[in-house]
């Protein structure tokens, strides 16, 4: 596992250590005769791990240059360790918290990036996936009340290629001081068996942490509620196998300006587009007390859609009736539906549509809640009201809102 700062005491496979005891016993070791070979030694050429296709010192070398990178992202929690196989991040009451916690919950989830790490590669720009994948773990952690406190990252790649790989982190890291978590370690896996040359794949772990008395006395969603959606930034890091598709089909170039879609970023840019972050709005929201009660349900829009993911905060005795015309379609799902002759149904059941975060709210405060969100930086629409049913999302295109 990364993790840092990372002492200059040399490397022991993948991991690090420091102290004076693992010193004495490896000056010990080296002391001892060397033991005589048992049974008749085969001829032929020596065998290394880097010749085998791991390059130890250059993974170690790599590892070593990320201190920077991920003390950039620490906060006072966290709890420095030299040599040490995991991080440490302190959970208390104590003043080193924005706040103090009375009966702070843990709250954990993982995810990934998808194939979208396929286009990425094609693209050959990496700077922005790193965002991906904490954006896909902190916008589902906040959904339950939590406030994110680290994150762990891991990376498989056939090659250690320190631009590549500094990029992705770098991504990651910022990604991180964004939405308020520690960047506090990960790990790189060497695998050229695995991976094939050009590949590689993400996975990101996050913590957070809520309080249980938010948990358990959240109100109940109720009809009359409103629905609210915060616009997404793009196709963010669901349904890219359709979207790759789309591009190789229709012979559509990854590097070529089309103006339909964007007069300036050729297509593979602007479909490498970063999932929105939506912590740092998100927790402010929940901490204004005056407007959090009246918070009934959140739900992170990713694969499945609309349908697929607002329904998870339904009981099931009431329905979500949404506006599918109360926001703006953004382009790149126009051109996507058009240029891959995508049904409209699979679009809502793929992909966001323009939609990347919804919150049911309080008729009575649901103006107050959308100038909040408005003053935090979001574009806020009203596109939906709860109505009785079976616990589904009904989509229309002139519901009252």
């Amino acid at each position: 596992m990364r993790t840092a700062p990372i002492p200059n005491f040399g490397p022991i496979g993948t991991e690090y250590a420091g102290s004076r005891a693992y010193l004495w016993a490896m000056a010990k070791r080296a002391s001892r005769p060397a033991k005589k070979a048992v049974g008749k030694a085969k001829k032929g050429r020596a065998l290394t791990y880097a010749g085998a296709g791991v390059d130890i010192d250059q993974k170690d070398a790599f590892t070593e240059s990320l201190d920077a990178t991920l003390k950039a992202t620490f906060s006072k929690r966290v709890i420095e360790n030299p040599g040490g196989f995991a991080g440490l991040l302190r959970l208390d009451n104590s003043k080193l918290f924005d706040r103090n916690w009375k009966q702070p919950v843990l709250v954990a989830c993982c995810d990934g990036v998808g194939t979208k790490v396929k286009l990425a590669a094609d693209m050959g720009k990496f700077d922005t996936v790193g965002q991906d994948l904490v954006a896909m773990n902190v916008n589902d952690l906040i959904v339950q009340n939590a406030e994110p406190l680290l994150f762990l990252d891991y990376i498989a790649t056939p090659t250690i290629e320190k631009a590549f790989l500094g990029s992705l982190v770098k991504g990651i890291a910022r990604a991180c001081a964004a939405s308020g978590c520690a960047l506090l370690g990960g790990e790189t896996a060497h695998m050229p068996d695995l991976y094939k040359k050009g590949d590689f794949d993400l996975a990101g772990f996050c913590v957070g942490v809520a309080e249980l008395k938010r948990i358990e006395k959240q109100p109940k969603v109720q009809v009359g509620d409103v629905v609210i959606g915060l616009a997404s930034d793009g196709v963010h890091s669901n349904g890219y196998t359709l979207v790759r598709k789309v591009v190789s089909e229709r012979k559509l170039n990854l590097r070529e300006v089309y103006k339909e879609l964007d007069p300036k970023r050729p297509l593979g840019e602007v479909l490498l587009t970063p999932t929105r972050l939506y912590p740092k709005p998100i927790v402010a929201l929940m901490r204004d007390e005056k407007l959090s009660g009246h918070v009934s349900g959140m739900a992170h829009i990713t694969g499945s859609g609309m349908d697929g993911n607002l329904c998870r905060a339904l009981p099931k005795h009431l329905d979500a009736l949404v506006d599918m015309n109360a926001w703006p379609l953004l382009p790149v799902f126009r051109f996507l539906q058009e240029h891959g002759n995508i049904p409209e149904r699979e679009m809502r059941r793929v992909f966001n549509r323009g939609i990347g975060y919804t919150l049911i709210v309080r008729r009575n405060k649901a103006d107050h809640v959308m100038a909040r969100l408005a003053g935090l930086g979001e574009r806020v629409y009203r596109i939906g009201q709860i109505v009785k049913g079976t616990g589904v999302v009904r989509e229309t295109a002139e519901s009252a809102v």
